[in-house]
């Protein structure tokens, strides 16, 4: 199965991209949310891809960004939705937003994509709320994650330069942790520092 395709971008329509891998041209379906973030040809470009069996045929779906793929991916676990309704779902309404509406119970969102009936938009409420939202928790669970991480970074970096200026440890290290406790967003390294060295030179 292929899964990411990287090479050169020679033809793209609203519909469809051909890219070049080492001399080798594979056509991929893409959305327009895909197509409107497209390079202009001859240059690099790299797809998140689904590959679609069938017993008559292979297709490729390509996809910007991997959330892209992942909420395709999901609604082909709805029934009476297959491949290119998928595709025109995604071109209709950003995957942002149709997991919005998946989650909320947004009816009238959905229904006002063009392809999608009451039934088909009742049925992704109901196949899909549950996987959505656990999609949405693990995507929050990441973030903070990765905030946590770079804070952590930050003020080990920022510890060790109050120290290497003289300062002791302890000292340094309480009064970082309630500068960092204080703000509600994360700070920059000169921001912290600025603010740490105006405490301890009262």
């Amino acid at each position: 199965m292929i899964v990411r395709i990287n090479g050169i971008l020679i033809y793209k329509s609203i519909d469809c991209v051909i890219i070049d891998v080492n001399g080798i041209g594979y056509r991929v379906l893409v959305p327009l949310s895909t197509f409107y973030v497209l390079p202009d040809t001859d240059q690099p470009v790299t797809l998140n891809t689904y590959t679609y069996l069938r017993n008559d045929s292979i297709s490729l779906f390509g996809f910007s960004t991997a959330k892209e793929k992942e909420v395709f991916q999901l609604m082909l676990l709805v029934s009476g939705i297959g491949p290119k309704l998928a595709m025109n779902i995604l071109s209709g309404i950003s995957a942002k937003e149709l997991v919005e509406a998946v989650s909320t119970g947004n009816l009238s969102s959905l229904v006002n994509i063009p392809g999608v009936g009451k039934k088909t938009a009742e049925r992704m409420i109901l196949e899909l709320k549950d996987k959505i939202i656990k999609l949405k928790s693990e995507e929050v669970i990441s973030a903070v994650s990765d905030r946590k991480t770079s804070e952590e970074l930050m003020r080990e970096d920022a510890l060790s330069a109050l120290i290497n200026l003289g300062y002791k440890r302890n000292a340094v290290s309480n009064t970082l942790d309630s500068v960092m406790d204080e703000s509600s967003e994360e700070l920059a390294l000169e921001v912290v520092l600025k603010k740490v060295l105006k405490i301890l030179s009262r």
